[in-house]
């Protein structure tokens, strides 16, 4: 590995390449708790696509397993380095290359941060919707890389909605320009839509072009709830749902979740509340009171109490403070094992309570904040810090509510990424010719398997 990381310091500007102790751990792992990683020989900080060409150049001619990371908010492992890899950093690739407002895209290198390019594209009067709860802190590439959705993703979509174009440096070292910028394009494959969650395994995204929208004409009313259990919160996502409302945002915390936010934050909170659901509609005028008014009473015939609604932005982003510090409270707690179930819509409520079931019978914590309104749960396992009972019983609550997950037609990862922790729940999710696919793809683009190996679905026979 000398011999690999002097190629590298030959190759690249000054302090591109860093080898102490301290970074190497800083980077070698993401946010999952519980999946494994080791220290990488080296991290390489790129600076442009000229970095990352020469580093994939020199890691392929060496055989060395190169992995690359944005942030490493990723909760899924997929960002963990393996015994002697690279680890691949584009945190510094931040600028913002291209804005243009006639056609409504944006071209941004893979380190930008998805709050810092929704605050720069605002100036221009236009908007770029995926939101995940990370958004302050997660770059555009990993979330790429991810497929990552967020909270208003029931009704704009998740980032593979607006992925027009991306630019990839290939194993070998070339570099691809895929996609387009234009509304509509059909010539040859998608291959711009096969990075979109490919978790950096076919190649590394140096920038991406993504579709924007316009900012205004929308006017934000948020309805809030109580419930007495998840499942009448369930219902109530159920009920939204059959009446055929897209809500821009459905959220859903329980009373775990809302204790954890409340005792950090000083809120005081009803003493009966189980569950909290959060809606949003955007439409402007007179249907957007129209729908607040039916979301509100989908809520109180579902059980809600204390259903409260509000049209200020400011009341606006208060109620919905407490879903994106759920995850962040519950840290404070002790380790999270974080699932990322999705389910149809209409088995919401049964798949909360076979949540709840798989608790009781594990003897373990589960909390539970979810994207209701597109039935992509998060069922966060706390185990104490030093339990390795608990952490037992809480893998075995894991595996149930991944079987249970597909037991009732939902997939394994909604938006975090098969990673590491998801690879047994894709090996079962997968059928064999599907993954005679995805190994074929590898091989076709990665034949020494050195970017990211072992991430993203299972590579074994």
């Amino acid at each position: 590995m000398h011999t690999v990381v002097e190629a590298l310091r030959a190759a690249l500007p000054t302090h591109a390449v860093v080898t102490d102790d301290a970074t190497r751990d800083r980077l070698s792992h993401d946010d999952a708790e519980w999946a494994d990683y080791a220290l990488p020989a080296a991290v390489v900080f790129a600076s442009s696509i000229d970095d990352v060409v020469a580093t994939v150049r020199v890691a392929a001619a060496h055989g060395v397993p190169i992995v690359p990371r944005g942030a490493g908010t990723g909760l899924s492992g997929g960002a963990n380095a393996t015994d002697g890899c690279l680890v691949l950093s584009l945190e510094r690739m931040t600028r913002i290359t291209e804005v243009n407002v006639a056609e409504r895209y944006a071209v941004v290198e893979a380190g930008v941060l998805n709050d810092d390019l929704r605050r720069h594209v605002a100036g221009s009067g236009l908007w770029y919707p995926p939101d995940p709860a990370s958004q302050a802190i997660s770059t555009i590439g990993g979330n790429v890389a991810t497929n990552a959705g967020g909270i208003c993703c029931v009704k704009y979509g998740v980032t593979r909605d607006y992925v027009l174009g991306v630019t990839v440096v290939l194993a070998d070292g070339s570099v691809a320009k895929l996609g387009r910028t234009t509304a509509k394009g059909v010539t040859g494959y998608d291959l711009a839509g096969l990075f979109v969650g490919s978790e950096g395994t076919l190649g590394i995204i140096v920038d991406v072009t993504l579709k924007l929208r316009p900012l205004g004409g929308r006017e934000e009313r948020a309805v809030v709830g109580y419930f007495h259990s998840l499942t009448d919160a369930g219902a109530a996502v159920a009920a939204v749902t059959e009446a055929g409302i897209v809500p821009s945002a459905l959220e859903l915390i329980d009373r775990t979740c809302l204790h954890a936010v409340a005792e950090w934050q000083g809120w005081d909170l009803p003493d009966d509340a189980s569950a909290l659901l959060l809606a949003k509609v955007d439409e402007a005028g007179a249907r957007g009171e129209e729908l607040a008014a039916a979301v509100e009473e989908l809520f109180r015939t579902a059980g809600g109490s204390r259903v409260e609604r509000a049209a200020d932005p400011d009341e606006v982003d208060r109620l919905f403070t407490a879903r994106r510090l759920a995850y962040p409270a519950l840290e404070r707690l002790g380790p999270v094992l974080t699932e990322d179930i999705c389910v149809p819509r209409a088995a919401v409520p049964e798949m909360l309570a076979r949540i709840e079931a798989a608790a009781s019978d594990a003897g373990v914590v589960i909390a539970n904040i979810a994207h209701a309104g597109d039935g992509n749960l998060h069922p966060l396992i706390i185990a104490p810090e030093g339990d390795d009972d608990a952490k037992a019983r809480a893998k075995v609550a894991f595996d149930r509510i991944v079987d249970d997950c597909r037991a009732l037609g939902g997939t394994v990862t909604g938006e975090h990424g098969v990673g590491l922790l998801k690879l047994p729940g894709a090996a079962a999710e997968l059928s064999p010719a599907v993954l005679r696919l995805h190994r074929a793809i590898k091989g076709a683009l990665d034949p020494a398997s050195i970017l990211n190996p072992g991430k993203a679905f299972p590579n074994g026979e």
